[in-house]
């Protein structure tokens, strides 16, 4: 006997820290960072080697300068040890007299310490052909390993633009929508600001005027590939104070229009928001997902900075009530539009409270008839509450099949349709609001319509009603 009590008394303290270090290991994985950058940045060098870049260029030539630039680049990375690099270049296989439109070659892969590689082959490389850079950038995609956990990253630099059949920016969207790589960089050597909006389809562009535009243009690029970028969303009420928080917060790709980030918002206890870590390479569209959602388009990241994204989003909340609701036979829901905006920005369940933005609204309560509510204000921190009256029963009951309808009568005598009568159905429950409406039902072998029989029934709240439509 007392054994058996042992054991339960063992097996009960057992259960129990079983439960306890089932609860510390789900502590400890709800505050494991869930969303960061992988450790690892591939960057892939793309250069144009076609016959262009031996254009001079101050007191040299663009070619020299490109390979003299990219070279020493190359070699102060060396010494990071999360950095790999690969170097393809295109138009310096073929002249152009053969206009070939598939003269690339990546001719160096990405591997630890090939960088006094990747500087011999640059200087080698001398510039012959065509440029076809969306066959290149489409080679590209083989370029890269199929190992998880790397920022992919492509530099172009050029002197020119596609001059094959090809779709550079077809082909751009296209990989960064396969997560082949981030949105490229592409420095134009002497092309200038007019190419901006050729290559903006592509990446995020810049306008090498010069040999020192150049080195500063190549340096932005790696520098935003490599810095750690912070940001903090400051959610602002109604008074331009950061206070609104729990909401979600999703960082859209404005290139790709896909989802990068997605954080619930966070202040800690002094109401401070919290700080992530975001890629400086995208450009977003910041939302949040409000009711209605609020979106700052177009947001850039000072690359290794903390950047500070603030965006008004004050909300308040509204409750709608209405007593035995579940007299219907479905649950009762209520559509809510901005006022004067035909998009719908919820449907709310009745007897639930829901936040949103600070505003007017129009709301459509689905009760049976539907009841209509225009500007209804939501003001900040407040609950705006909207209480429906306890809908009636409608017993309706005939001898014979056929066919009717249900209409409301409003206040000045007008007759609005609210329900059609199923045609063999002898006997029909229905729950309506309080108000006067009138039944019209003929018989179905009645030999004409001026068999058609009408009554007047009045609701009242919580209260039945009997109507024997057909005797």
């Amino acid at each position: 006997m007392f054994g058996c009590l042992y054991n339960k008394q063992v097996a009960k303290k057992v259960l129990h820290i079983i439960l306890l270090l089932v609860l510390l290991a789900y502590i400890a994985r709800a505050q494991e960072v869930q969303q960061k950058l992988p450790d690892k940045t591939r960057i892939l060098f793309l250069l144009d080697g076609s016959g262009s870049m031996l254009a001079g260029w101050g007191r040299t030539n663009r070619i020299t300068a490109a390979k003299e630039l990219l070279g020493s680049l190359v070699d102060s990375l060396k010494t990071n040890p999360n950095l790999e690099l690969a170097l393809r270049a295109y138009g310096h296989l073929y002249r152009r007299s053969s206009q070939n439109c598939k003269d690339t070659r990546l001719e160096v892969g990405f591997g630890k310490g090939n960088h006094n590689l990747i500087i011999n082959k640059l200087n080698a490389i001398s510039p012959k052909g065509t440029t076809p850079i969306a066959y290149s950038l489409e080679q590209t995609a083989n370029d890269f390993p199929l190992v998880a956990g790397c920022r992919n990253i492509v530099i172009i630099i050029t002197d020119g633009i596609e001059s094959c059949d090809g779709d550079p920016c077809e082909v751009s969207l296209a990989l960064q929508k396969k997560g082949i790589f981030l949105k490229p960089f592409i420095i134009g050597i002497g092309m200038g600001q007019d190419y901006r909006k050729q290559f903006k389809c592509i990446g995020e562009y810049y306008d090498a005027k010069d040999i020192s535009s150049f080195q500063r243009a190549l340096s932005k690029a790696v520098s935003t590939s490599l810095d750690k970028t912070t940001a903090s969303i400051e959610l602002l009420d109604i008074n331009r104070q950061p206070r609104e928080t729990n909401v979600n917060v999703s960082f859209i790709n404005n290139f790709t229009k896909e989802p990068a980030f997605d954080f619930v918002h966070y202040r800690d206890i002094q109401g401070r928001p919290d700080s992530v870590q975001l890629d400086p390479v995208l450009t977003y569209d910041v939302v949040v997902n409000t009711l209605p959602p609020v979106i700052k388009r177009n947001v850039n990241l000072t690359p290794g900075k903390h950047n500070i994204i603030t965006i008004s989003s004050p909300q308040g909340k509204l409750a709608i009530k209405q007593k035995s609701a579940s007299t219907y036979t479905n649950s009762v829901r209520a559509i809510i539009k901005e006022n004067g905006k035909p998009t719908t920005v919820n449907v709310h369940d009745i007897n639930s409270l829901h936040t949103y933005l600070v505003g007017k609204y129009d709301i459509e309560v689905l009760t049976t008839p539907r009841r209509h509510f225009r500007n209804v204000e939501v003001n900040q921190d407040q609950t705006t509450t909207l209480t429906l009256p306890e809908p009636g029963l409608l017993n309706l009951y005939n001898s014979a099949p056929g066919y009717g309808s249900i209409y409301e009568i409003d206040e000045s005598g007008r007759q609005k349709w609210v329900y059609d009568l199923a045609h063999n159905q002898s006997k029909v429950s229905l729950a309506l609001q309080p108000g006067t409406y009138k039944i019209v039902f003929r018989v179905d072998k009645a030999p004409g319509s001026k068999y058609t029989a009408t009554k007047m029934v009045t609701i009242q709240p919580g209260r039945s009603a009997v109507v024997k439509v057909f005797n």
